[in-house]
């Protein structure tokens, strides 16, 4: 490979590991996909469209990656609090978004790609077809199916969510700050929190109530506030905690009269399976 390829590549570098990254959720992943279209590049001649080439092998790399991922799946759960996790991974997480990130991984792998490749990046289905080894149609099927997926669909109407989108953004900036005076505007007088007891230190209570006590509760979690992100759980506005960008819990949030009447942290890897959670953007209120 001569000088100017190399050259070509290390200028399609940056756009391949985002693509990468996108599809596969680890950093380190993507990088190890796009050294490997670097070497199979190596080997092959004759490449007139660089670009689509490398697009083609990058996808195709991270799809067999996918399938492989789904055959021997992992059990651990991240340290919801990031202590386990590289900060790069974290604040990379944290650019492209959480709770994409963990839709994402819900999907099949024929769903992500595709869906990646034309939503993300612009690819026309008539070039993802091929990648996937599917007629043009079918990958515009597949890439709809995720759509719908990374979407949800409310499950209260859209002045009621936006009114719970406004209390839980509220919430999540005093969690972060520690901020105690504005939680207790936010909280209701009587709200109750619960928290799966996996994600309590030694000694705590899983249930808390009133409002004094829930702001102190909340306080003490201001470092998982961090890393949460606003996201549609079970159809209504919530929180997910995703600090590289795979679920470690979520929080499902009560709303009425504009506060917020309750909220449960769950953990639990069987419960966190049966939720439903979407992105939820400006755009979906």
């Amino acid at each position: 490979m001569d000088d100017a390829h190399a050259r070509r590549f290390e200028d399609e570098r940056p756009r391949l590991h985002a693509l990468a990254y996108r599809m596969l959720g680890s950093a380190a992943e993507a990088e190890d996909v796009v050294q490997e279209s670097w070497l199979r590049l190596n080997r092959t001649s004759g490449v007139d469209n660089l670009g689509g080439w490398l697009t083609t092998a990058v996808s195709r790399l991270c799809l067999d990656a996918l399938r492989a991922r789904r055959e021997t799946p992992v059990s651990a759960v991240p340290d919801a609090a990031g202590g386990a996790v590289p900060e790069d991974e974290i604040l990379l997480a944290g650019e492209v978004g959480r709770a994409l990130l963990v839709v994402l991984d819900r999907l099949a792998p024929p769903e992500r790609v595709a869906f990646v490749l034309h939503d993300l990046f612009a690819v026309p289905f008539d070039a993802v077809g091929p990648i996937l080894d599917r007629t043009p149609a079918t990958a515009k099927k597949l890439a709809s199916r995720a759509r719908s997926r990374v979407r949800g669909e409310p499950a209260v109407p859209v002045a009621e969510l936006a009114e719970h989108r406004e209390v839980v953004t509220a919430f999540l900036s005093a969690a972060r700050g520690g901020d105690m005076a504005t939680l207790l505007t936010v909280l209701a007088p009587d709200v109750v929190r619960h928290t799966d007891p996996a994600m309590l230190p030694p000694g705590a209570a899983a249930v808390l109530r009133g409002a004094d006590e829930v702001a102190q509760g909340t306080k003490l979690f201001a470092a998982n506030a961090r890393l949460a992100e606003l996201a549609l759980i079970d159809g209504d506005a919530g929180l997910v905690l995703a600090p590289a960008g795979r679920l470690a819990g979520v929080l499902r949030i009560e709303v009425r009269g504009g506060l917020l009447q309750a909220y449960e942290v769950v953990v639990s890897a069987e419960r966190l399976a049966a939720t439903e959670i979407a992105t939820l953007s400006h755009g979906d209120v």
